[in-house]
């Protein structure tokens, strides 16, 4: 199971993204795919602030919508470009996450928590009643595709899902920079204990605001690369059933792991589709089935894995450090070879 980390296991995973559409049966499937990578983005986003600084963020589906409705209202009513509203879409909700962060992580635990959900709710409800500005229940119709770079056009569910894959590999990469770099073990010590990060100089304030603008940007981002696939937005996208969605991504592939919200992502968006046939009883078989995930892997996968290769690791460096046993010779054996 070696080869599954490092560059190798990346690297198949990326061989085996760039030709699915090629053995995806339809362009519904492909479409199935591109909204599950934008998933991951965002999954990853809320693995930075709850996985990694240990901030469990119940507004990120929230933080998503605007970044998509920032896109929506700039393209259709204002007629910007694409790219330029993409890029807006990031600094909206960075610097609305700033702000929100400043309020909500002077709170802790399970205050945090219900400060961020009461966050969302007026986010949606501004989505839903601010009709001047968001189109209220109606939602925002006709947002125009990704504008083409040079020859490249992504018109078409084929070159939409490229596009996202692109986005997705980068934002993998840029969250790998930052969890392996020296802000990224400041995350980790907030996380284990605020004490001992205060103790060694870190300060709290700045770095779990800077982790909970980070990850709301990529919520922002995946929220833009939404309303360019799907074209159509209704308030819908800022209810908590999203982010509850984006948590449990993130607690089956395993939280404070790179692969984890990506894995989480794709297997619940598999199984999502292959229950499809159950119509309205297919909660039946994947409730249970995600509750058992979390009862017996309550690591995740990706988690449980790590824990048990670590604990593997440790148990075989002890064999080697454990003393070899001295060979006791009994007496009459000796005096048995002596004889003879």
């Amino acid at each position: 199971m070696n080869w599954l980390q490092g560059r190798t296991g990346w690297t198949l995973l990326a061989v085996v993204a760039l030709v699915f559409p090629y053995f995806a049966q339809n362009n519904y499937l492909i479409s199935v795919a591109t909204q599950a990578f934008i998933m991951a983005i965002a999954a990853l986003g809320l693995n930075l602030i709850t996985g990694y600084t240990g901030q469990f963020n119940l507004a990120h589906g929230a933080f998503m919508a605007v970044g998509a409705y920032t896109v929506g209202i700039l393209t259709v009513d204002h007629h910007v470009a694409f790219w330029l509203a993409f890029v807006l879409a990031g600094v909206v909700t960075g610097v609305l996450g700033f702000f929100i962060g400043l309020l909500s992580l002077r709170l802790k635990g399970h205050y945090f928590s219900i400060f961020t959900l009461c966050v969302s709710y007026i986010m949606f409800l501004l989505i839903e009643k601010w009709e001047s500005l968001t189109h209220g229940p109606v939602g925002i119709m006709g947002i125009p595709a990704p504008t083409g770079i040079g020859p490249v056009q992504f018109g078409t569910p084929l070159s939409q899902y490229y596009l996202v894959l692109a986005f997705l590999a980068l934002g993998i990469w840029i969250m790998s920079r930052i969890v392996h770099s020296l802000l990224g073990r400041s995350f980790m010590a907030v996380r284990n204990s605020d004490d001992l990060a205060e103790a060694l100089g870190i300060d709290l304030m700045r770095t779990k605001t800077l982790s909970f603008v980070l990850s709301v940007v990529y919520a922002g981002f995946a929220g833009a690369l939404y309303a360019g696939q799907v074209r159509f937005l209704g308030p819908d996208l800022a209810s908590e059933v999203v982010t509850f969605d984006l948590v449990m991504f993130t607690l089956v592939g395993g939280i404070g792991t790179l692969l984890g919200p990506l894995v989480g992502t794709f297997l619940v968006t598999w199984l999502t589709q292959s229950l499809q046939f159950l119509q309205d009883y297919r909660m039946v078989v994947f409730g249970p089935v995600l509750i058992a995930l979390i009862i017996f892997l309550p690591d995740g996968i990706v988690g449980t894995w790590l824990k048990r290769r670590a604990q593997r690791a440790d148990a075989a460096k002890a064999a080697k450090a454990r003393p070899a046993e001295p060979v006791v010779v009994d007496a009459g054996a000796r005096e048995a070879q002596g004889n003879a």
